[in-house]
Formats: structure tokens, C-alpha cells, sequence
């Protein structure tokens, strides 16, 4: 058995996230205080008492979501570790990434939620005045999208491209409303089966977030970046890095280039992992998974209650 886990991205947040943890997991609680204490300044509010009370439409915001989730998701990370339950493999999709880069040793705990605090903000104030759009695209090949995006671009000057390959079949576009409002109308002249508009706050994944891009780079100078001791699987690139990449440049690339979360899975299969484990709220990424690939054990840990049928899943 090869184990891969694979973390959830923001969208999955929910109101009582980690409630349950925080109740039976003494190390869980542990984590999640150091959390919410060292995010306190720069937030300005507790972000446990908002994960676990809400408004959602609050714990919804970016700057709030991406420290929201991922300290759930070091947390939970955490708990496993100590029962004895490490991967061989970690990818995370778009946040989840940060999440996965603490399960390989690359980031501390500390940084790593600063740093996604730091990110929702610079991503925030990347979308702040832009008029977005967002939509997936079922039932089109890669190669159309790609076409009906560079053609709507070209026509409107607008940005417009793929965001997130997520599986066959189902591909998220990303820019100016009206770059995607043409790209659409071009796709369902194309014979797409259906097109969802997707209510985002920012053209995430798109060149219309290098102002983000940027400054992330800056923060990034001041975080230690370690060697790691299991491989991670890039977002930007689809596999794992080779020895000429930086992490910094892969994060840097990525919030501002699509997401090849299904080159990324089909790689992690390639290697040999055979049982993914998916850490965080909701099953978003078991089901991009679930059409990806046959004949693999897809987990989910949502609940304190999934983390106690995982370990004894796993501890077989």
C-alpha cells in the first residue's frame, strides 16, 4: 500500500470545521490554539472561533478561508502523524498545496499559516475592482477549451484561460467577465454538454494575479523553505518538482497558472500510490479522483469520526 493524501481546497470550508477535532484530539486542540494565537495580529480576529461559529459568508472571504483551512488541515495532519499515519506522496489543490508542503516537512507549522494568512490577502487585493468571471465546463476536450479561451481573448482583450483541470471532462475557466461570457458562448457553439458559472470573489489561477504572484514572492523571501522528506506534487507542473525548481517559484506560478489537478493525480497513480487520503471538509477531491482513475481505495477525512474509520482502514 502506497498512501497519498491529497488536500481540499478553499470552497470546502464549512461552518464547525474542526469543532469535533477540537473536542476529542489533544492534539488537534494543541495545533489549532497555536493557530489561532499566531494569526490574531495579523487577522484580527480568532480564527477558531470563526471556523467553528461562522457567519459563513465571513469565514467564506479569502483572507479568512485560506488560514481557515489549512490550519484544520495541519491539525489533522497532525492527529494521523501520531497514530502513525504518514503519506509517501502530497498534493493539495490550489490552498491545499500550503497544507501539503507541512505534511512533507518543506514548511513549519508557524509559517505555513502565516503565509497562506499573507496569501488570502494579497489574492483579495489582486481581485479588488476587477469584474470576474468563473465557469466549468463539462463534456470538452482540453484543446477546444484552450482554443474557445485564446479566441474569446484575442476577440475582447480580455484575460481568459483554463484554471483548473480538475478531471476528464470537467475544467474550470477563469478572467475578465467578459472574456469568460465570450469563451462560453464559443464553448456551447462548440457542443458543450454544460457550462456552471461559479461564484468567485477573483480570476484565481489567471495572469490577472501576478500582482499577487508578486508579492507573495517577497514574503516568501523572508520563509524557510526545508528539504522535505516525502515528495510533493506541484499544482503548476502537474508531478513532482525536479532538482532545477524552487518551491517559492512553483507557489509564485501557481496562483497565477492553471491547476493540473489531473496530471497530478494520474502521477501520484504513476509512482504507485494506490490508497488517497482526502483531508479537509467535503469530498471534492475523492470524486476528481473517483473519474481519474480506477482501481485505487479513495478515503476522506472530514469528521473526527472519518479519522477514526481512516486509521483503522489503514492500520490493517
Amino acid at each position: 500500500m502506497k498512501i497519498g493524501f491529497v488536500y481540499a481546497g478553499q470552497g470546502a470550508q464549512r461552518v464547525g470545521m474542526g469543532q469535533d477535532f477540537y473536542n476529542e484530539s489533544e492534539v488537534f486542540r494543541t495545533s489549532l490554539d497555536a493557530a489561532a494565537e499566531s494569526l490574531k495580529g495579523d487577522l484580527g480576529l480568532d480564527i477558531k472561533d470563526l471556523s467553528f461559529n461562522g457567519p459563513l459568508e465571513k469565514l467564506s472571504l479569502t483572507a479568512y478561508t485560506q488560514p481557515a483551512m489549512v490550519a484544520f488541515a495541519v491539525g489533522v495532519t497532525k492527529v494521523l502523524a501520531a497514530e502513525g499515519i504518514t503519506p509517501e506522496y502530497a498534493l493539495g489543490l490550489s490552498l491545499g498545496e500550503y497544507s501539503a508542503l507541512f505534511a512533507a516537512g518543506i514548511l513549519s507549522e508557524e509559517d505555513v499559516v502565516k503565509l497562506v494568512a499573507k496569501r488570502g490577502a494579497f489574492m483579495t487585493r489582486a481581485a479588488e475592482g476587477l469584474s470576474v468571471g468563473m465557469a466549468a465546463v463539462l463534456g470538452v476536450e482540453r484543446g477546444v477549451i484552450e482554443d474557445c479561451c485564446a479566441k474569446a481573448a484575442g476577440e475582447t482583450g480580455k484575460v481568459v484561460s483554463p484554471a483548473n483541470y480538475n478531471c476528464p471532462g470537467q475544467i474550470v475557466i477563469s478572467g475578465d467577465k467578459e472574456g469568460v461570457d465570450r469563451t462560453t458562448e464559443l464553448l456551447k457553439e462548440a457542443g458543450a454538454k454544460r457550462i456552471v458559472p461559479l461564484n468567485v470573489s477573483g480570476p484565481f489561477h489567471t495572469a490577472l494575479m501576478k500582482p499577487a504572484g508578486d508579492l507573495l514572492a517577497e514574503e516568501m523571501k523572508n520563509v524557510e523553505f526545508k528539504e522535505g522528506n516525502l515528495e510533493v506534487v506541484y499544482n503548476a507542473i502537474g508531478r513532482a518538482k525536479n532538482a532545477g525548481e524552487s518551491v517559492p517559484q512553483l507557489l509564485e506560478k501557481q496562483v497565477q497558472s492553471p491547476v493540473y489537478l489531473e496530471d497530478s493525480i494520474r502521477f501520484m497513480a504513476q509512482q504507485g500510490v494506490d490508497t488517497f487520503v482526502e483531508i479537509g471538509p467535503g469530498k471534492v477531491i475523492s470524486g476528481f479522483v473517483k473519474k481519474t482513475l480506477s482501481d485505487v481505495k479513495i478515503l476522506s477525512i472530514d469528521t473526527y469520526e472519518d479519522l477514526k474509520n481512516v486509521t483503522a482502514e489503514l492500520g490493517k
